[in-house]
């Protein structure tokens, strides 16, 4: 019913900035809340910021709130994941996520709940 496509990552430098984008398919983009996860050797895979399907509320784990800030432009079929203030610890593979929902202001940092993922692209931080 939808497809993602991640995009953005990279290699870059500690103290810097970087936006990730995740592109979906269909034309019910909007009736879709997203999320940003990501994973890093080793780890957890752990909720990194949501948003809901119109009214833009955001929610933020506790690792990347005040430096991230995740957006979307429904026009555009596409979600990003604003990223400053990149440190080390951040280098992980980020995965786009989105879960069908008919509440405007739903949002969620449950993995569980989000049905469609992308194949995730990687982000290295070096010290």
């Amino acid at each position: 019913q939808v497809q993602l496509v991640e995009s953005g990552g990279g290699l870059v430098q500690a103290g810097v900035s970087l936006r990730l984008s995740c592109a979906a398919s269909g034309r019910t983009f909007s009736s879709y809340a997203m999320g940003w996860f990501r994973q890093a050797p080793g780890k957890e895979r752990e909720f990194v910021a949501g948003i809901s399907r119109r009214d833009y509320y955001t929610i933020y784990g506790d690792s990347v709130k005040g430096r991230f800030t995740i957006s979307r432009d429904n026009a555009k079929n596409t979600v990003y994941l604003q990223m400053n203030s990149l440190k080390p610890e951040d280098t992980a593979v980020y995965y786009c996520a989105a879960y069908f929902t008919v509440r405007a202001m739903d949002v969620t940092s449950r993995e569980f709940e989000y049905d469609y993922w992308g194949q995730g692209t990687q982000v290295t931080v070096s010290s």
